[in-house]
């Protein structure tokens, strides 16, 4: 199960808050949700080296408050807050309402799978072999505070005339248990071979019973030590 389902989705009102948070009738509603969508894809094509893992959408009314979480807010607001403001100008022309943004720095990228998968996957266009970027990658998340990750990366590695996948884990990554928080990411990489898909899973802890991810706050932790490893836990004297 814990291999088929987006491990985001299978955790959506019990530990995952929704990304989209308003009402609407059976008239509107789909209107509105592909306006969600066109939302976001227009916010990571224009910001596309903002490092954007989470866009989170609100309505009221006639407004619309979109909270972009972002990992160089620098590049997003621009000089005097330039470009955001464009941003919002555009959001309003697509939409027709009054927009409000609101950004969020992303303290700590290393532990985000979007940009940990985005960092491979630049990686892999520079023609790095694939075992490297991995490993830099997982000591990287690890070194942050995560207890565990897991890479995948599918298509022609290094050249290869055949498609094939190639996995990595180090730590736990507890993918059915449901109050486990498990980020999950993927990304392109456009090589000169074609396209090699990255994905990423990172384990930050289990969530107390009755409670929501917040992802106002920046992750606690402390770097797990480096005896654990691919799930068998600490060594025993």
């Amino acid at each position: 199960m814990g291999q088929k389902i987006h491990p985001t989705g299978y955790r959506i009102a019990v530990i995952e808050p929704w990304k989209s948070r308003w009402y609407a009738g059976k008239n509107n509603f789909a209107e509105l949700l592909v306006q969600d969508k066109q939302i976001r894809e227009h916010v990571r094509k224009e910001f596309k080296g903002a490092g954007i893992p989470r866009i989170e959408i609100e309505r009221s009314g006639e407004s619309i408050n979109v909270i972009i979480h972002t990992a160089r807010p620098g590049v997003l607001v621009g000089r005097k807050g330039v470009r955001v403001e464009q941003l919002k100008k555009d959001l309003q022309g697509r939409t027709g309402a009054v927009v409000h943004l609101t950004v969020r720095e992303i303290k700590r990228a290393e532990l985000e799978s979007s940009l940990v998968a985005e960092v491979i996957a630049e990686a892999l266009e520079k023609r790095m072999a694939f075992r490297r970027a991995i490993k830099k990658a997982i000591q990287t998340t690890i070194q942050a505070g995560a207890k565990g990750i897991k890479i995948e990366v599918n298509g022609r590695l290094n050249g290869g005339d055949m498609s094939r996948t190639a996995k990595e884990r180090e730590g736990r990554v507890p993918l059915s248990t449901l109050r486990s928080h498990v980020d999950y990411g993927t990304a392109l990489a456009h090589t000169t071979y074609g396209i090699i898909g990255v994905k990423v899973w990172i384990y930050k802890g289990d969530i107390e019973p009755g409670k929501m991810v917040d992802y106002k706050k920046p992750m606690q932790g402390n770097p797990m030590p480096r005896h654990q490893g691919r799930g068998r836990g600490p060594r025993r004297k």
